[in-house]
């Protein structure tokens, strides 16, 4: 998906000028999903914060990134979504588009960051639907926990509780101390499979096409405020309090972060349902169409229950409509 930029003016009040009332006004048209694509730098609570937001007229779902990841990433995702769905992405700061950070942050305030660009926004009035991938389920986490009525159902995709989570192997881990995948594009092909596992390890060039999409590299900066928020934060005993519905989707082959985390969130999210798959740490990007329709379906209300399932017909569209493969993998 293409976004459209247009230069970000802050009015006296902190707001941006004429946005949440040209979103309305998208939301609206029958333009196209790319016709409907915003693109603004948003100052929030002392950052500076590039948002693609697509306008559309249902629920707004907000999408949290993996760590050093910039907003492109999520692009097949986002166009195999419900064309009607609003979509808000984000680049943290130091990321993309998104100046470094004067100082290192924690996840609470970052979650208030958020919290205020979807004011700015003019979103999130009625509730939000929040997904996190990776180091933004962590994310997601936190602003579900500080969000309770903000926030309306959570997802979390190949994450953990951090602090008290299974780690992977030592070996994987140590490839993430470091942001050279995002700006050597050969070498984050070379790693991908060990590193990512699932369809990475059949065919690492979709990890290299989908780096290609990245505008932006991000600093050295802006990836050690990642990795240092990440190093002291835990959501373990707070996910018992985290009362919003919550989908969790792992892969068993996820080098990252092994599949007994998804277990052990399930285990503590009150209302939590659990979709595992053959799959492995970015196959909600690279294998988008199948995931899309999961995601839909839980945000509709359609898989609400507490369960899990391995489900391989969820990857063979020929098996059953992708509708009904995700629709199944909910034990009810």
């Amino acid at each position: 998906m293409s976004d459209r930029a247009f230069p970000a003016t802050a009015t006296p009040s902190g707001g941006v000028d004429g946005l949440a009332t040209q979103l309305r006004r998208l939301a609206g048209s029958a333009c196209g999903t790319a016709e409907r694509s915003v693109q603004r730098l948003i100052p929030a609570l002392g950052q500076e914060i590039r948002v693609s937001i697509r306008a559309g007229s249902s629920v707004p779902l907000v999408l949290c990134n993996g760590i050093g990841a910039g907003l492109e990433v999520l692009d097949p995702l986002v166009d195999q979504l419900d064309p009607n769905t609003t979509v808000v992405r984000f680049d943290v700061p130091g990321v993309g588009g998104s100046s470094d950070s004067p100082l290192p942050y924690s996840f609470p305030y970052l979650a208030a960051v958020l919290g205020r660009l979807l004011s700015t926004l003019g979103l999130g009035g009625e509730g939000v639907d929040v997904l996190g991938l990776s180091w933004g389920g962590a994310l997601a986490q936190q602003f579900a926990f500080q969000n309770p009525r903000r926030c309306r159902r959570l997802i979390l995709v190949s994450t953990g509780v951090g602090i008290g989570m299974v780690p992977g192997r030592p070996a994987v881990l140590a490839k993430l101390l470091t942001p050279r995948r995002f700006l050597d594009h050969d070498y984050a092909a070379r790693i991908a499979g060990e590193l990512y596992g699932g369809s990475a390890r059949t065919d690492a060039s979709i990890v290299r096409r989908l780096f290609d999409r990245q505008l932006m590299a991000g600093s050295p900066v802006g990836y050690a405020h990642q990795l240092l928020a990440a190093s002291v934060w835990s959501s373990l005993f707070a996910l018992p309090l985290i009362r919003q519905p919550t989908l969790i989707v792992a892969g068993t082959d996820d080098p990252i972060s092994p599949v007994v985390n998804a277990r052990i969130m399930g285990r503590l999210l009150p209302h939590a349902t659990m979709h595992l798959h053959t799959g492995g740490h970015v196959d909600l990007v690279t294998n988008a169409a199948e995931f899309a329709p999961l995601i839909e379906s839980f945000r509709n209300g359609e898989c609400t229950s507490r369960g899990s399932t391995r489900s391989p017909a969820a990857h063979d569209p020929s098996k059953l409509s992708r509708r009904l493969a995700m629709r199944r993998s909910c034990v009810r």
